[in-house]
């Protein structure tokens, strides 16, 4: 069904039709009986898809990546399509336009995206009150102010993504990510620090091995409050040497930190057949990062013993696409591109393949 609507979604500019068809699916979930049609059409409620990883209970694996939800507004629409967690960001501190438009491309023989967005968003205060509401509307068990019991039922668990402001310098970079941290701790499951997005100058020079250890132990530092903790992922770029994975596995044990998303989008464009938008600047994902997402996911896997937790992205087009990356070490998978163009039977697909590899 999706595939006969999804040409004249893409006949219109990425961005706007994305901002037409989020506000759709919010009017269709205050609909009486919208939400639970979306359930019951969309969702697969099965034990035998839940996950305990990094100390969380995933009601299932799979999970909306960041960038879909910059300013946390599709939280209960995203748990009515089936999916397990939802991460919210790239969130800064202050709330900041993005780049200029048009800063969204397709790329449809290649099954990709291009993007240069630049991490527009609201700002920490909004995406904070916003989860706030959230939490206290939906059957949540989130309990901010005590440790995590394991929950009979899982609810949706909710990551919260952070950067920093484009004008903030990266020698003053670890204050905008504390900032954000201080705020969203009370309302996030766990955290995810972006210091990969091709999109805010400079900020892939965060990775290098010094900034990224001072980084992650200044937060690692504030993670306590009231007895309690949050995992902190580390997400990285695809487009890293193997020398500089080993950084990153040593620096991720070195910390302390919970895991590492791998990957976000790459400034590669190797491989890519469409002639149109080929050559905008930015992050390039979808299809033509399958293969090297899993790769990386495999080499730190394997590298580190599965001495801790990946959630992989990148490229996921199919249940296939997805069970190629738990085999190859994840623990988790997320969704962006491939749900856009497969659509939201995508997640409900991987779900069913996931019960009959049990």
């Amino acid at each position: 069904m999706y595939k006969l609507i999804r040409p004249l979604f893409f006949a219109f500019d990425p961005e706007k039709i994305h901002h037409f068809v989020t506000q759709g699916l919010r009017y269709f979930n205050r609909i009486p009986g919208g939400k639970k049609l979306g359930h019951a059409v969309f969702t697969i409620e099965n034990p035998g898809l839940e996950r305990e990883v990094f100390g969380l209970n995933f009601k299932n694996p799979v999970g909306l990546a960041a960038g879909f939800d910059k300013n946390a507004e599709m939280m209960g629409e995203m748990a009515s399509l089936g999916f397990g967690f939802v991460e919210i960001g790239t969130v800064t501190p202050l709330p900041q336009p993005g780049n200029l438009k048009p800063r969204m491309f397709r790329l449809k023989k290649d099954q990709a995206l291009i993007n240069r967005m630049g991490f527009n968003n609201l700002g920490m205060d909004v995406v904070a009150e916003r989860i706030k509401r959230y939490r206290q509307t939906s059957t949540s068990n989130f309990k901010p102010e005590t440790s995590y019991p394991k929950p009979q039922t899982p609810n949706l668990l909710i990551g919260g993504n952070i950067g920093k402001n484009k004008i903030t310098p990266n020698e003053d970079a670890a204050s905008d990510y504390v900032k954000c941290f201080d705020r969203l701790f009370d309302v996030v499951d766990y955290f995810v620090v972006n210091v990969s997005s091709p999109n805010t100058p400079g900020l892939r020079e965060l990775q290098e091995k010094e900034p990224l250890k001072i980084l992650l132990q200044t937060l690692q530092q504030r993670n306590h409050k009231n007895g309690i903790s949050r995992p902190i992922l580390l997400k990285i770029a695809p487009d890293l040497s193997n020398e500089q994975l080993d950084d990153i596995i040593e620096i991720v044990q070195q910390s302390g930190i919970a895991g590492v998303i791998a990957t976000n989008t790459t400034i590669s464009r190797e491989g890519l057949t469409s002639a149109k938008n080929k050559n905008e600047t930015g992050g390039l994902s979808g299809k033509p990062l399958t293969g090297r997402s899993t790769e990386l996911i495999r080499y730190l896997s394997r590298k580190s013993a599965n001495a801790f937790p990946i959630i992989g992205v990148g490229g996921i087009h199919s249940a296939k696409d997805a069970l190629e990356k738990l085999d190859a070490g994840a623990s988790l998978i997320q969704l962006y591109t491939g749900f856009i163009y497969e659509g939201p039977g995508l997640v409900k697909r991987i779900c069913k393949a996931l019960l009959k590899e049990k």
